[in-house]
Protein backbone atom coordinates (compact mmCIF):
# COMPACT_ATOMS: atom_id res chain seq x y z
CA UNK A 1 0.00 0.00 0.00
CA UNK A 2 1.23 3.49 -0.82
CA UNK A 3 0.20 6.69 0.96
CA UNK A 4 -0.33 9.85 -1.07
CA UNK A 5 0.17 13.14 0.78
CA UNK A 6 -1.30 16.18 -0.99
CA UNK A 7 -0.53 19.44 0.76
CA UNK A 8 -1.08 23.08 0.02
CA UNK A 9 2.08 25.18 0.25
CA UNK A 10 1.60 28.83 1.19
CA UNK A 11 0.43 29.36 4.77
CA UNK A 12 0.16 25.59 5.21
CA UNK A 13 3.72 24.29 4.81
CA UNK A 14 5.70 27.41 3.85
CA UNK A 15 5.35 30.98 5.08
CA UNK A 16 6.35 34.47 4.01
CA UNK A 17 7.93 36.76 6.60
CA UNK A 18 4.57 38.48 7.09
CA UNK A 19 2.82 35.17 7.78
CA UNK A 20 5.37 33.58 10.14
CA UNK A 21 3.40 34.49 13.26
CA UNK A 22 6.39 34.40 15.57
CA UNK A 23 4.70 35.79 18.67
CA UNK A 24 7.11 34.18 21.14
CA UNK A 25 10.21 35.94 22.58
CA UNK A 26 12.94 36.27 19.97
CA UNK A 27 15.27 33.98 21.92
CA UNK A 28 12.64 31.21 21.74
CA UNK A 29 11.80 31.55 18.03
CA UNK A 30 12.47 28.43 15.92
CA UNK A 31 15.34 28.29 13.46
CA UNK A 32 14.07 28.90 9.94
CA UNK A 33 15.06 27.55 6.54
CA UNK A 34 14.47 29.69 3.44
CA UNK A 35 12.92 27.64 0.63
CA UNK A 36 12.09 30.39 -1.87
CA UNK A 37 13.95 33.37 -3.28
CA UNK A 38 12.21 36.00 -5.43
CA UNK A 39 14.02 38.80 -7.22
CA UNK A 40 17.14 38.06 -5.24
CA UNK A 41 15.44 38.22 -1.84
CA UNK A 42 14.33 35.46 0.57
CA UNK A 43 10.58 35.03 0.42
CA UNK A 44 9.27 31.78 2.00
CA UNK A 45 10.33 29.74 4.99
CA UNK A 46 9.65 26.72 7.14
CA UNK A 47 11.22 25.71 10.41
CA UNK A 48 14.36 23.59 10.28
CA UNK A 49 12.51 20.88 12.19
CA UNK A 50 9.70 20.94 9.62
CA UNK A 51 12.31 20.69 6.86
CA UNK A 52 13.68 17.48 8.30
CA UNK A 53 10.22 16.02 8.79
CA UNK A 54 9.20 16.97 5.25
CA UNK A 55 12.30 15.40 3.73
CA UNK A 56 11.49 12.13 5.51
CA UNK A 57 7.84 12.33 4.46
CA UNK A 58 8.87 12.79 0.83
CA UNK A 59 11.01 9.66 1.05
CA UNK A 60 8.35 7.45 2.63
CA UNK A 61 5.18 8.51 0.77
CA UNK A 62 3.96 9.89 -2.55
CA UNK A 63 4.31 13.56 -1.60
CA UNK A 64 2.41 15.88 -3.95
CA UNK A 65 2.73 19.66 -3.49
CA UNK A 66 -0.76 20.97 -4.30
CA UNK A 67 -0.91 24.70 -4.84
CA UNK A 68 -2.76 27.60 -6.44
CA UNK A 69 0.60 28.94 -7.60
CA UNK A 70 1.39 29.00 -11.30
CA UNK A 71 4.03 26.62 -12.60
CA UNK A 72 6.55 29.46 -12.71
CA UNK A 73 5.81 30.46 -9.12
CA UNK A 74 5.99 26.85 -7.93
CA UNK A 75 9.38 26.31 -9.56
CA UNK A 76 10.88 29.00 -7.32
CA UNK A 77 10.23 26.81 -4.26
CA UNK A 78 13.00 24.42 -3.21
CA UNK A 79 11.49 21.98 -0.75
CA UNK A 80 13.75 19.69 1.28
CA UNK A 81 13.95 16.02 0.34
CA UNK A 82 13.76 14.31 -3.04
CA UNK A 83 12.05 16.18 -5.87
CA UNK A 84 8.37 15.21 -6.02
CA UNK A 85 7.42 12.99 -8.97
CA UNK A 86 4.06 14.79 -9.16
CA UNK A 87 3.03 18.34 -8.34
CA UNK A 88 -0.26 20.14 -8.81
CA UNK A 89 -0.28 23.84 -9.75
CA UNK A 90 -2.86 26.46 -10.75
CA UNK A 91 -5.40 24.98 -8.32
CA UNK A 92 -5.51 21.74 -10.29
CA UNK A 93 -5.18 23.21 -13.77
CA UNK A 94 -1.61 22.00 -14.23
CA UNK A 95 -0.32 18.54 -13.34
CA UNK A 96 3.46 18.33 -13.31
CA UNK A 97 5.12 14.97 -13.90
CA UNK A 98 8.85 14.98 -13.19
CA UNK A 99 8.71 18.75 -13.25
CA UNK A 100 6.95 19.18 -16.60
CA UNK A 101 3.25 19.97 -17.27
CA UNK A 102 1.12 17.10 -18.55
CA UNK A 103 -0.52 18.48 -21.73
CA UNK A 104 -3.31 15.90 -21.80
CA UNK A 105 -4.44 16.81 -18.28
CA UNK A 106 -4.35 20.52 -19.09
CA UNK A 107 -6.48 19.96 -22.21
CA UNK A 108 -9.04 17.99 -20.20
CA UNK A 109 -9.27 20.79 -17.64
CA UNK A 110 -9.74 23.52 -20.24
CA UNK A 111 -12.45 21.51 -21.99
CA UNK A 112 -14.34 21.11 -18.72
CA UNK A 113 -14.10 24.81 -17.89
CA UNK A 114 -15.24 25.92 -21.33
CA UNK A 115 -18.40 23.84 -20.99
CA UNK A 116 -19.27 24.79 -17.40
CA UNK A 117 -18.22 28.37 -16.64
CA UNK A 118 -18.34 31.95 -17.85
CA UNK A 119 -15.16 32.83 -19.75
CA UNK A 120 -12.12 34.24 -18.00
CA UNK A 121 -12.28 37.48 -20.01
CA UNK A 122 -15.73 38.25 -18.61
CA UNK A 123 -14.53 37.74 -15.05
CA UNK A 124 -11.41 39.84 -15.54
CA UNK A 125 -13.47 42.65 -17.06
CA UNK A 126 -15.71 42.63 -13.98
CA UNK A 127 -12.72 42.68 -11.64
CA UNK A 128 -11.22 45.67 -13.44
CA UNK A 129 -14.54 47.50 -13.41
CA UNK A 130 -15.23 46.99 -9.69
CA UNK A 131 -11.76 47.20 -8.13
CA UNK A 132 -10.93 50.58 -6.65
CA UNK A 133 -7.47 51.96 -7.52
CA UNK A 134 -7.30 53.18 -3.92
CA UNK A 135 -6.72 49.60 -2.73
CA UNK A 136 -5.87 47.67 -5.92
CA UNK A 137 -2.18 46.93 -6.46
CA UNK A 138 -2.30 44.39 -9.32
CA UNK A 139 -4.77 42.44 -11.47
CA UNK A 140 -3.49 39.22 -12.98
CA UNK A 141 -4.51 36.02 -14.77
CA UNK A 142 -2.85 32.72 -13.89
CA UNK A 143 -2.16 30.13 -16.60
CA UNK A 144 -5.17 31.59 -18.52
CA UNK A 145 -7.34 29.65 -16.07
CA UNK A 146 -8.29 32.02 -13.24
CA UNK A 147 -7.76 35.59 -12.09
CA UNK A 148 -6.65 37.34 -8.93
CA UNK A 149 -6.22 40.79 -7.45
CA UNK A 150 -3.40 41.91 -5.19
CA UNK A 151 -4.81 44.45 -2.74
CA UNK A 152 -4.06 46.61 0.26
CA UNK A 153 -5.96 44.65 2.89
CA UNK A 154 -6.25 47.60 5.26
CA UNK A 155 -8.11 49.62 2.60
CA UNK A 156 -10.23 46.80 1.16
CA UNK A 157 -13.96 47.29 1.94
CA UNK A 158 -15.38 44.42 3.98
CA UNK A 159 -18.26 44.02 1.53
CA UNK A 160 -16.20 43.66 -1.64
CA UNK A 161 -15.34 39.96 -1.44
CA UNK A 162 -18.90 39.02 -0.49
CA UNK A 163 -20.38 41.04 -3.36
CA UNK A 164 -17.85 39.59 -5.80
CA UNK A 165 -18.73 36.05 -4.68
CA UNK A 166 -22.44 36.75 -5.20
CA UNK A 167 -21.74 37.98 -8.73
CA UNK A 168 -19.42 35.06 -9.55
CA UNK A 169 -21.52 32.14 -8.27
CA UNK A 170 -24.21 32.17 -11.01
CA UNK A 171 -21.41 32.21 -13.56
CA UNK A 172 -19.78 29.07 -12.18
CA UNK A 173 -16.93 30.82 -10.36
CA UNK A 174 -15.86 30.92 -6.72
CA UNK A 175 -14.00 33.60 -4.75
CA UNK A 176 -11.33 33.29 -2.05
CA UNK A 177 -9.42 35.89 -0.03
CA UNK A 178 -5.91 34.79 0.97
CA UNK A 179 -3.58 37.32 2.50
CA UNK A 180 -3.34 40.19 0.03
CA UNK A 181 -4.85 38.22 -2.86
CA UNK A 182 -8.46 37.88 -3.96
CA UNK A 183 -8.85 34.82 -6.19
CA UNK A 184 -11.63 34.26 -8.71
CA UNK A 185 -11.52 30.59 -9.72
CA UNK A 186 -13.85 28.44 -11.86
CA UNK A 187 -15.77 26.02 -9.64
CA UNK A 188 -14.70 22.87 -11.58
CA UNK A 189 -11.03 23.89 -11.27
CA UNK A 190 -10.20 21.96 -8.11
CA UNK A 191 -7.21 20.48 -6.39
CA UNK A 192 -9.20 17.36 -5.53
CA UNK A 193 -9.76 16.47 -9.20
CA UNK A 194 -6.04 16.62 -9.91
CA UNK A 195 -5.24 14.62 -6.76
CA UNK A 196 -7.73 11.96 -7.87
CA UNK A 197 -5.82 11.71 -11.14
CA UNK A 198 -2.50 11.24 -9.33
CA UNK A 199 -4.11 8.70 -6.99
CA UNK A 200 -5.27 6.72 -10.02
CA UNK A 201 -1.84 6.82 -11.63
CA UNK A 202 0.04 5.78 -8.48
CA UNK A 203 -2.48 3.29 -7.11
CA UNK A 204 -2.28 4.91 -3.68
CA UNK A 205 -4.53 3.31 -1.08
CA UNK A 206 -4.77 6.23 1.34
CA UNK A 207 -4.81 9.98 0.70
CA UNK A 208 -3.74 12.50 3.34
CA UNK A 209 -4.21 16.24 2.78
CA UNK A 210 -3.57 19.62 4.36
CA UNK A 211 -4.62 23.17 3.55
CA UNK A 212 -5.74 26.46 5.04
CA UNK A 213 -8.02 28.24 2.54
CA UNK A 214 -11.46 27.83 1.01
CA UNK A 215 -9.74 26.69 -2.19
CA UNK A 216 -8.42 23.72 -0.16
CA UNK A 217 -11.82 22.64 1.19
CA UNK A 218 -12.57 20.21 -1.65
CA UNK A 219 -9.12 18.66 -1.25
CA UNK A 220 -9.60 18.13 2.48
CA UNK A 221 -13.07 16.65 1.98
CA UNK A 222 -11.80 14.19 -0.64
CA UNK A 223 -8.95 12.89 1.56
CA UNK A 224 -9.13 9.95 3.93
CA UNK A 225 -7.51 12.10 6.63
CA UNK A 226 -6.94 15.86 6.56
CA UNK A 227 -5.40 18.68 8.60
CA UNK A 228 -5.71 22.46 8.69
CA UNK A 229 -3.90 25.09 10.77
CA UNK A 230 -5.41 27.42 13.35
CA UNK A 231 -5.19 30.36 10.92
CA UNK A 232 -6.54 31.10 7.45
CA UNK A 233 -9.93 31.25 5.74
CA UNK A 234 -11.06 27.84 6.96
CA UNK A 235 -10.16 28.69 10.55
CA UNK A 236 -11.92 32.05 10.31
CA UNK A 237 -15.04 30.28 9.07
CA UNK A 238 -14.83 27.55 11.72
CA UNK A 239 -14.80 25.01 8.89
CA UNK A 240 -14.63 21.36 9.87
CA UNK A 241 -15.30 17.86 8.53
CA UNK A 242 -15.42 14.34 10.02
CA UNK A 243 -11.97 13.39 8.74
CA UNK A 244 -10.39 16.75 9.62
CA UNK A 245 -7.94 17.43 12.44
CA UNK A 246 -7.45 21.06 13.43
CA UNK A 247 -3.92 22.05 14.39
CA UNK A 248 -4.35 24.72 17.03
CA UNK A 249 -1.04 26.47 16.35
CA UNK A 250 -0.82 29.41 13.97
CA UNK A 251 1.90 30.57 11.63
CA UNK A 252 5.04 28.68 10.75
CA UNK A 253 4.89 26.50 13.88
CA UNK A 254 1.51 25.23 12.62
CA UNK A 255 3.26 24.12 9.45
CA UNK A 256 5.69 22.11 11.54
CA UNK A 257 2.84 20.46 13.45
CA UNK A 258 1.06 19.58 10.21
CA UNK A 259 4.14 17.96 8.66
CA UNK A 260 4.69 15.98 11.85
CA UNK A 261 1.08 14.75 11.86
CA UNK A 262 1.24 13.80 8.18
CA UNK A 263 4.45 11.87 8.74
CA UNK A 264 3.10 10.02 11.76
CA UNK A 265 -0.06 9.00 9.91
CA UNK A 266 1.89 7.93 6.82
CA UNK A 267 4.16 5.79 9.02
CA UNK A 268 1.19 4.10 10.68
CA UNK A 269 -0.41 3.37 7.31
CA UNK A 270 2.87 2.03 5.95
CA UNK A 271 3.40 -0.23 8.95
CA UNK A 272 -0.11 -1.65 8.63
CA UNK A 273 0.44 -2.28 4.95
CA UNK A 274 3.73 -4.04 5.68
CA UNK A 275 2.07 -6.24 8.28
CA UNK A 276 -0.69 -7.18 5.86
CA UNK A 277 1.81 -7.90 3.12
CA UNK A 278 3.83 -10.10 5.48
CA UNK A 279 0.70 -11.98 6.45
CA UNK A 280 -0.17 -12.59 2.83
CA UNK A 281 3.32 -13.95 2.14
CA UNK A 282 3.07 -16.33 5.09
CA UNK A 283 -0.34 -17.55 3.95
CA UNK A 284 0.93 -18.04 0.42
CA UNK A 285 3.90 -20.09 1.67
CA UNK A 286 1.59 -22.15 3.86
CA UNK A 287 -0.70 -22.88 0.92
CA UNK A 288 2.32 -23.93 -1.14
CA UNK A 289 3.36 -26.41 1.56
CA UNK A 290 -0.14 -27.81 1.75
Amino acid sequence: MSVLVASDLDRTLIYSAAALGLDMPDAEAPRLLCVEVYQGRPLSYLTETAAGLLAELARTSVFVPTTTRTVEQYRRVRLPGPAPRFAICANGGQLLVDGEPDPDWHTRVRTTLAAACAPLDEVRAHLRATADPAWLLKERAAEDLFAYLVVERELLPESYVKELAQWAAPRGWTVSLQGRKIYAVPEPLTKSAAVAEVTSRTGADEVLAAGDSLLDADLLLAADRAWRPGHGELADAGWTAPQLTVVEEKGVVAGESIVRALGERASVAGARAGARAGGEVIRAVSRGRD
